[in-house]
This record gives C-alpha cells, structure tokens and sequence, in this order.
C-alpha cells in the first residue's frame, strides 16, 4: 500500500537564536512556536498523511526546517549540503530517516543548495541561484537527476531568502506568487494567482489533498485563493513566522509503502 509520507522535526529550543537574512529578529516564544508546529503537524495528519516526527536538535535552531537539507523525487533523495555552514549539521539525522525510503545520493562542497530554493512541478525542477544555493551546487543536481529525465532550469529571485518564499505551485496549472521577488518570464506557461500588495510573503502554500494549508496572517491573498477556487485551510504559524518559516519547509512529503515504515 502507498500512502502520503511526511517527515517533520520537533522544533528546537535554540530557535530563539535561528538565522535570519531577510527580517529583523523579534523574541519568539518557544512554547507558542512548538505548539504551532504541532498543530501543523495533526493538520498533516487529519489530511490522511502518515506524519514520522523526528527528535528535537537542541543544538540547531533551525533543524525543523526539514524541507532544506534534502530533496526527495520518486527514485531518490538526495541530501544537500546548506547555504548556511551551521546547519549542514541538520542533513545527518534526516539522511538516516530517509534511507528507509529512498536510495540516497549526495551534493558534495564546494556546492551548496537548500531545498527551500527548490520548486517542483512534476519532472521539472525550478531551482533559485541565492544566498544559500549556488551554481556548483545546480550543476551537480543537474548532473544527478538527468539519468531519471529530470529537468532543472535556474530561476533568478531578490528580496526573499528562498525561492518558495517567492513562488508555489497550486495545482492546475496555477502558481502563487509574488512577481517582484523573481522572474515571472521563465513560469509563461502557467496561470498565476498574484500576492496582494500588502502581503509580500504570503506566495508560500501547501496543497495538500484537496486542499490548500496557508498562513492565516494573510487574509487578502487567502480571498484571492478562494477566488480562483481552491479550498483554504488556514493555520496560524505566526510565531514560527519570526524565524523566516513558510508552510513548505517544516515537512519532507513524499510517497511511500507501507512496508518502509
């Protein structure tokens, strides 16, 4: 049996000290945070998705970010060395929890890339060239997925840390995004749901089985969501918010038999 598979990881105390590239640093309640992340985590849940909660990292603020250190395609994952050198520790624990699932394969120094920076949409894969990913580090993904009819295309981005904190894709054809942080020329084959003006981090979501999981500190976009038809579910991760977190980079989804488990 197949079934929707989720790695997520405890949030660590240390994520009052996490990086930041693109905010100020505001206090976080730690309590507030983990109790959001777990709400996200019975969401996944509720949506029929088997959800594998690793441990905390107490020595790594930003380790329940699981979407960065790894991609995972239908015939592997590859492990990624971070943009960041404090959290390429992260990929270790999160390398053994895949090998369960997944021949691994790896990008290795001097290239860097964050899964963050990666969009897929079937067996095409947008990759952004930013702070924390870099040219070495798309060449080898280039290099590793081309035996198993992948293709990566390089997508500019400014003013956001990641490339899904700029773009995402709905489903039907459709993205959501905020057009000022990327080129929206390289995506002409798709319709486009846009931010609105006054939430310039709102292009983050996460479809999920017939519904879309989305930040609910951001109201306008969410009506134009609705708009275009989808159903919403909004969640609260205002506190998570603070360390830069999207709704994308808590979990690692992929598809996996039961008898992986």
């Amino acid at each position: 049996m197949i079934m929707l598979t989720a790695i997520t990881r405890a949030v660590s105390p240390a994520i009052v000290n996490c990086e930041l590239t693109f905010l100020d640093r505001r206090p976080i309640d730690l309590e507030k945070a983990r109790e959001q992340h777990r709400a996200y985590e019975q969401l996944l849940a509720s949506l029929g998705v088997q959800v594998i909660s690793l441990p905390e990292e107490p020595a790594l603020p930003d380790s329940m970010f699981v979407e960065d250190p790894a991609i995972v395609l239908d015939e592997l994952a590859v492990i990624l060395p971070l943009g960041t050198e404090s959290r390429r520790p992260e990929a270790a624990s999160l390398a053994k929890a895949l090998e369960k699932f997944r021949t691994l394969a790896h990008i290795t120094a001097p290239g860097s890339l964050e899964g963050g920076d990666v969009l897929r949409i079937d067996r095409t894969l947008y990759v952004v060239l930013s702070t924390r990913t870099n040219a070495e580090g798309i060449r080898q993904l280039t290099q590793l997925l081309a035996p198993h009819n992948y293709k990566v295309i390089a997508v500019p981005v400014t003013g956001c840390l990641h490339l899904k904190s700029a773009v995402t894709y709905l489903g039907r054809n459709i993205l959501l995004a905020n057009r000022a942080w990327f080129d929206p020329a390289l995506f002409t084959d798709y319709s486009r749901i846009d931010v609105s003006p006054e939430e310039s981090h709102a292009a983050n979501a996460l479809p999920l089985n017939n519904t879309v999981i989305f930040p609910a500190s951001f109201p306008r976009t969410r009506t134009r969501i609705e708009s275009a038809g989808f159903h919403v579910t909004p969640l609260d991760i205002s506190e998570l918010q603070k360390a830069e977190s999207g709704l994308t980079c808590s979990s690692l989804l992929f598809q996996s038999s039961l008898d992986a488990c």
